[in-house]
């Protein structure tokens, strides 16, 4: 017995809401919340999905009369929880490789209001190659330019029938982006002036940023999942319990989305950046700050860290005593996200391993940490010790080998033969540790300035990497606790 509308009886809502992407975040994520705003806050939508490349799910979603289950599991409250919902907020698919005119007929609905898409971090590009004869046109910003003046020769230009327009690719100023790109398709198109001022006056185009973890279908559990629900479902998805959406735009918006009458945690704001930089300094940057610690440790999870007593305590210093101080958003916002973010990486339901995260650990580095350690050496006159610690033992892990074992390093080839080389000409002394660090922070296409001219950095990283390398890491890491 598959899932289907027979099988699972729900209400029918008016499709207004176009969604490029029928993967599973935006399935997890997005569509959850049209969900759950649809039960509890009479949001009254549903969402008619693109299938944006030839492959996709659209045909599958179609059989289950766009009805899927999705489980949400972490730490809620405080406690360990797995629960599941079937999402009733799709109504159909279209896949426009094949049903061209019916995906252009969507423009045509009078109550068609939102459109959100996610299509990777390289959806959002332009083709020069594309048409508006073509059905479809390769790109996604192409095939949605081809809707919009679909629309509007439908109005006749009223300014009444534009949209909210809420991307969720996982690049910077994604609203923005999309809207100059839609503008290059008419200047190549010649799309006449109108539709470019019906672009400019009816239409709003938010930024937004997207934070839950979606490990995706659960291949190696359907059976025991199948044996629970009494149902076969071809579109389960897992996600984790945290969630945030922050959504760039006018403050009108907030009207239209009722999200705060059911609890989501949605924040509206007309700047998206402080949310930006929390998340990429605490969640991203505490990662990144752990990985060479930890691995070195002799740990190999993200939750093995920091349920470890030392690793976990030097975790949390470092986020709340070291990464917090820097930022500027009110301090209970801060420690509240921190605190999910901690709560997030002792997830059970979530086996996310150090290596995996080792990749590019020098760009990472230079992203996510270094902007907190200089803006605390700004802010406190001294530089913070677990983050200093943690490029130290970015260094020693770049000598390629754990406990004596050789590990498989992943990162810039130039970067790697420059570590090689360091250490291959190590001379077993402190000078020669010292001109390591002296190489390496000198490295401005890695760090984007010479760090040998922040004041006691060479010298600390120097301490603390002589100490891991005499004292081995777990005696190391001891003494900067």
């Amino acid at each position: 017995m598959r899932l289907n509308k027979e099988v699972h009886a729900c209400t029918k809502y008016p499709e207004r809401i176009l969604q490029f992407g029928e993967g599973n975040f935006l399935r997890a994520f997005v569509d959850w919340k049209i969900d759950k705003m649809n039960k509890e806050a009479d949001f009254n939508s549903s969402v008619v999905v693109v299938q944006p490349l030839k492959q996709g799910l659209v045909d599958k979603l179609n059989e289950q009369d766009g009805l899927y289950t999705l489980y949400l599991n972490g730490i809620k409250d405080g406690q360990v929880v797995s629960e599941h919902t079937v999402i009733e907020a799709i109504s159909r698919g279209i896949n426009p490789y094949e049903n061209y005119d019916e995906y252009l007929e969507v423009a045509k609905k009078p109550e068609l209001r939102f459109i959100l898409s996610n299509t990777t971090e390289a959806g959002i590009a332009f083709d020069e190659k594309d048409k508006l004869k073509d059905k479809p046109q390769n790109s996604f910003p192409g095939k949605l330019t081809a809707l919009l003046y679909e629309r509007y020769k439908a109005f006749e230009g009223d300014k009444n029938k534009g949209f909210i327009l809420i991307p969720c690719e996982l690049i910077e100023k994604n609203g923005e982006k999309l809207k100059e790109i839609i503008l290059k398709y008419a200047d190549l198109w010649n799309l006449e002036e109108g539709f470019i001022t019906w672009i400019y006056e009816a239409n709003t185009f938010c930024n937004s940023l997207v934070d839950r973890i979606v490990p995706g279908y659960p291949r190696d559990k359907m059976d025991e999942i199948t044996k629970e629900l009494g149902y076969k479902d071809q579109l389960v998805v897992e996600g984790e319990q945290f969630h945030l959406w922050v959504i760039e735009g006018p403050a009108w918006i907030k009207e239209e989305l009722p999200t705060e009458k059911c609890g989501l945690n949605v924040i509206f704001t007309e700047d998206l950046t402080p949310y930006r930089t929390r998340k990429v300094r605490i969640l991203n940057g505490a990662h990144t700050s752990m990985v060479p610690v930890s691995l070195l440790y002799g740990l190999k999870t993200v939750r093995e860290t920091v349920e470890d007593e030392t690793m976990g305590r030097f975790v949390k210093e470092a986020v709340y005593d070291e990464i917090v101080p820097t930022l500027d958003l009110p301090k209970e916002e801060l420690d509240y996200f921190a605190e999910a973010v901690l709560d997030r990486f002792k997830n059970p339901f979530i086996k996310h391993f150090l290596m995996s995260i080792s990749l590019n650990s020098n760009s990472k580095y230079e992203t996510r940490v270094l902007p907190s350690v200089l803006e605390y050496k700004n802010r406190k006159g001294e530089l913070p010790k677990k983050l200093v610690f943690s490029l130290a033992a970015l260094i020693e892990f770049f000598k390629g080998k754990i406990n004596g074992e050789v590990v498989e390093l992943k990162d810039n080839p130039e970067i790697l033969a420059m570590y090689e080389k360091l250490w291959g000409s190590y001379d077993g002394t402190e000078d020669g540790l010292k001109d390591i660090v002296k190489e390496v922070l000198s490295q401005e296409k890695i760090w984007k300035m010479d760090l040998n001219a922040v004041d006691g950095l060479t010298d600390q990283v120097t301490h603390y990497l002589t100490q891991i390398e005499t004292l081995g890491m777990q005696k190391a890491l001891h003494e900067v606790m």
